[in-house]
């Protein structure tokens, strides 16, 4: 896997779209030949397209051929993309994949900055990737995809519905759900959890399994929810407040193995024994989960077959298939010591 610096490229639909002054699904129609634009319209973006250039750089695109690159492209800071091992995993089982097909893995990154997406939709748009794979989307900061010319996949259900984009994702809400019953008919009775991001499909679909869990039992209570954004850090920082305001707390369900080894962190700090005082439990099933003290209960994400059958979508659609498809892999309960 190679990284690259990324170039002030050529102009993109995006550009063309702000030139024109109308939405980029709206030059995006113009550029495929949709009938239902109006006349006005179509002659604006038309203008921008010759005055852009951007005509000619798909034409020069349409007989390039293949580049022999594919681009991993991961919406996080790069902080994290190096402190996270679910991104690392997700790029071994994509790096296999390609590395048998013949293909080069080319990663980028998209800040949360201002004008985060320019740079990295230039390079996509620009022939120097064959298809891109996307993980760690955030609804704030949507990456808007649809209208380029390569074969997209997304690594978990994209935020926003609808679309023609293909995804690969796990059972989310199945796999919260049944860690956090496992807790339940343990016999705790305060049921708390470390939730992720709430613009992730990953994290809302965790909190919803959470959700359904304790309302079986007549046991919801807001309060003993607390949000992570699925690292250590935040995961520590959660349990903190949540043992301030619940102090009775005797089970933590944390959306990610990292926020749950920060909430091992804290309640180690405040003299709670795990799980004696309280059960944790984690979700991913990634390799810091087994040197935790105690090693850590969680529920297992086959993150590299994640990525393997991302890359194998790709590469069909590569080879001709153009219909859009959605996989969703199971999850299992992986039980240790700390629940």
């Amino acid at each position: 896997m190679s990284s690259v610096e990324l170039p002030q490229l050529r102009p993109t639909l995006a550009d063309v779209a702000r030139a024109a002054g109308v939405s980029t699904a709206t030059a995006s129609r113009v550029l495929n030949g949709f009938p239902r634009v109006r006349p006005k319209t179509r002659k604006q973006v038309e203008s921008a397209m010759s005055a852009l250039g951007y005509a000619r750089q798909r034409a020069a695109r349409a007989t390039a051929g293949r580049t022999g690159s594919v681009a991993l492209v991961v919406c996080e800071e790069v902080l994290r993309l190096f402190a996270d091992p679910y991104f690392a995993r997700i790029s071994a089982g994509a790096g296999k994949q390609l590395t048998e097909a013949g293909l080069q893995l080319v990663l980028l990154t998209v800040p949360a900055t201002e004008n985060y997406e320019a740079p990295v939709v230039r390079y996509l748009d620009g022939g120097h990737v064959d298809g891109a794979l996307v993980v760690g989307m955030h609804g704030r900061r949507p990456l808007d995809l649809d209208w380029l010319g390569i074969p997209v996949v997304f690594g978990g259900r994209p935020v926003r519905p609808g679309g023609c984009s293909s995804y690969v994702d796990v059972d989310n809400r199945g796999g919260a759900q049944r860690a956090t019953q496992r807790l339940i008919d343990a016999g705790r009775r305060t049921v708390a959890t470390i939730a992720g991001p709430q613009d992730m499909t990953a994290g809302v679909d965790r909190l919803l399994g959470y959700r359904q869990a304790v309302a079986g039992v007549g046991r919801g209570d807001r309060g003993l929810v607390v949000f992570g954004d699925f690292g250590q850090a935040s995961g520590e920082h959660a349990t903190t407040r949540l043992l301030s305001r619940r102090p009775n707390v005797d089970a933590i369900f944390a959306a990610s193995d990292m926020m749950a080894v920060g909430a091992l962190r804290a309640l180690h700090r405040a003299g709670r024994r795990v799980p004696g005082d309280v059960a944790v439990i984690g979700f991913d099933d990634l390799p810091i989960g087994r040197r935790t003290d105690p090693p850590l209960t969680t529920v297992r994400q086959p993150i590299e077959e994640m990525g393997a059958r991302m890359t194998g979508e790709l590469l069909a659609m590569l080879d001709g298939s153009a219909t859009p498809r959605c996989a969703v892999l199971d999850t299992k309960l992986v039980l240790r010591a700390t629940a």
